[in-house]
């Protein structure tokens, strides 16, 4: 399979891509430099925020819920309306969100983490019913959140592990019991990043410093791996009419000039389907 270029717009450190199909349309973050992009059939369109922002969940057509360094909010990418929801860590300068998804009951799972990555200073929380809840504390980076095809269970990583855990969640989404590991990378030396499910429950790993996206059997067996010309790969997700295009997204911070397309945003044609984002649940 054979990659191209989706978007060549430079980005620091670019992540949370997000497929919206009622737009046709992807959605990612330039989270350093406090940017949104989103590119479809119409050109590529850009927003600018006075804090960093790094993940978001659809709610309708026009509305993402998304998530900033001190708050959620919601932002109407028609008109370009901000509508603060909650706080999140607004009390606590050393963080910043990172990454995030929609659940499948209409929460929203996001993660914390220290603007240069302090040990332990992040946490992760759920977005449900108005609420926001702690799940897990203690997060140095929080990544790879998603969710299991079949809702019985939830991954995330803090990347510095190099673990990829997973937890049950209950009839509600709620964590049952403790996490345990799913995928342990240390002996690859592949550090996880973001990740996604696909529609086989298959979960795909961007993995920071590799240079690639990896698929992992449900079992957390190694299937497959791409190749991609940026060392820093970040998150992908799935998307297109279809859901066959696999996008992956990259940073340019902490490369050099061997990596010219660093910051990119790349499509991998995929002989594999990705599934439909779930939506957040706002009103």
């Amino acid at each position: 399979m054979s990659h191209t270029v989706f978007s060549d717009t430079y980005c620091t450190l670019g992540e949370g891509p997000l497929w919206h199909p009622d737009q046709q349309a992807l959605f990612w973050f330039d989270i350093l430099s406090h940017k949104l992009y989103r590119r479809g059939d119409h050109g590529e369109a850009v927003w600018t925020f006075d804090r960093p922002v790094s993940a978001a969940g659809i709610i309708d057509k026009d509305r993402l819920l998304v998530a900033s360094s001190r708050d959620l909010f919601i932002f109407d990418t028609a008109n370009g309306d901000e509508t603060h929801v909650l706080p999140l860590e607004a009390d606590n300068s050393v963080t910043r969100s990172n990454d995030g998804r929609a659940d499948p009951w209409g929460g929203f799972w996001i993660g914390t983490m220290g603007f240069n990555a302090e040990e332990g200073a992040g946490a992760i929380y759920r977005f449900f019913e108005g609420k926001l809840t702690l799940l897990f504390d203690n997060i140095t980076i929080s990544n790879a959140i998603c969710f299991a095809h079949d809702k019985s269970c939830a991954y995330f990583t803090d990347s510095p592990t190099y673990v990829v855990m997973k937890v049950a969640l209950d009839e509600n989404g709620w964590p049952v019991g403790e996490p345990e590991p799913f995928l342990d990378l240390n002996e690859a030396g592949t550090k996880p990043d973001g990740a996604v499910i696909d529609a086989d429950g298959q979960l795909w790993s961007a993995q920071w410093g590799s240079s690639r996206v990896a698929c992992y059997s449900p079992e957390g067996q190694f299937v497959t791996a791409f190749g991609l010309p940026a060392a820093q790969t970040s998150c992908p997700a799935f998307g297109g009419p279809d859901y066959s295009t696999l996008f992956v997204t990259s940073a340019g911070v902490d490369t050099g000039d061997d990596d010219p397309m660093a910051g990119s945003t790349f499509a991998i044609e995929a002989s594999f389907r990705g599934m439909p984002e779930y939506r957040v649940l706002i009103d």
